[in-house]
């Protein structure tokens, strides 16, 4: 009569253990994310990128059903790990000493860095066309005066000295201004040398004149590419002076321009930042390496260059309410997809060759 009570006992805690390994199972662990292509594609048909395939990765492994709840900031994304409402965030979050304070951070999950994007560089038609600046324009035009001025007055002087210049005015107009070009460029012909007093002190006059004219255009145009070269040259976080420079608001972007002082303007998120760039609106991107490289090699491909230094490396992690007792198995979770080729495969299907480290 006893055996009936112990199985009957054995055969309950056989099934309250799977009950309870099966809950354990399918625990949904609730992640905020935002839109930040390529770590996160937000859509109607759900939640997209490197950063939801890895964590929907790590969930698997540790046997959790992963839920994405899309936030329409990255401040809301980062307050509701703060605030413990959700299981963690997962984006492209930069592991600073400052939300360090108020949430833990998985290990790194990718390496990162703030980088500069700029217009691509004009080819030669586009650099041509920048130099017939206005100041160009006008001494291309005196010039040109000088030159006609000068040959007809020569033409004055020499029409009965010299064969060359024995025509009427309306038939001397171009070979007066060769003979003034050739002159200044070739120093003149001999068999065409003025033969008259008058012709030939003016010629001098025009020749030395002529010096003076030539370095004064040379000049003009020196100036217009130095100028050119150095507003297209950004060696160093200090070269963005002047530019029109734009940054995601709140980000860690945003803090390291204000720290050094730079003027930038702000927007709310890198899809209005980069739209603005495509306007013209503004000349310069400072943000995320990783987005600005994905943005340069696509919808920018012919429009945009990134510079390739690395202004100030940053590490993404996954964001955790302080004290998470999940914090420890997201590591080793980590590790496990690092080491069995799982991280190397996401990283070659959502970056490729556009972005390592």
């Amino acid at each position: 009569m006893r055996v009936l009570p112990t199985t009957f006992l054995s055969i309950l805690a056989s099934w309250l253990f799977a009950s309870l390994a099966t809950a354990q199972a399918t625990e949904t662990l609730t992640f905020a994310t935002v839109d930040r292509p390529p770590f996160v594609f937000l859509g109607d048909d759900g939640a997209r990128g490197f950063s939801i395939d890895l964590m929907q990765a790590i969930g698997e492994d540790l046997g959790a059903d992963i839920r994405f709840a899309p936030q329409d900031s990255f401040s809301n994304m980062l307050d509701a790990v703060a605030a413990g409402t959700v299981d963690g965030a997962i984006a492209n979050i930069s592991i600073t000493a400052s939300r360090e304070t108020v949430m833990d951070f998985s290990q790194p999950i990718f390496e990162s860095g703030i980088q500069i994007l700029l217009p691509e560089e004009p080819g030669s038609l586009a650099r041509i066309g920048s130099l017939l600046t206005r100041e160009i324009m006008t001494a291309i035009l005196v010039a040109l005066g000088l030159l006609f001025g000068g040959g007809m007055i020569m033409w004055v002087f020499e029409r009965r000295h010299q064969p060359y210049f024995d025509r009427p005015a309306k038939d001397a107009l171009f070979p007066s201004f060769w003979w003034a070009l050739n002159l200044v460029v070739n120093g003149g012909f001999e068999e065409r040398m003025p033969q008259s007093r008058p012709g030939r002190f003016f010629a001098v006059i025009l020749v030395v004149a002529s010096l003076f004219v030539v370095s004064v255009f040379v000049a003009t145009i020196t100036a217009a590419v130095t100028v050119e070269a150095l507003q297209d040259s950004v060696d160093s976080i200090n070269d963005l002076e002047g530019r029109k420079v734009g940054s995601v608001d709140g980000s860690t972007s945003a803090q390291f321009l204000t720290a050094r002082d730079i003027r930038f303007r702000d927007f709310d998120t890198p899809h209005e930042l980069l739209a603005a760039f495509q306007e013209g609106d503004i000349d310069s991107v400072v943000f995320d390496g990783p987005i600005l490289a994905y943005f340069a090699t696509n919808d920018g491909r012919h429009d945009s260059r990134l510079i390739k230094r690395v202004y100030r490396p940053e590490n993404y992690g996954i964001a955790l309410p302080t004290g998470s007792p999940w914090r420890e198995e997201i590591d080793q979770s980590l590790l496990k997809l690092r080491e069995d080729g799982t991280y190397d495969a996401l990283l070659e299907t959502w970056f490729g060759a556009t972005f390592r480290r």
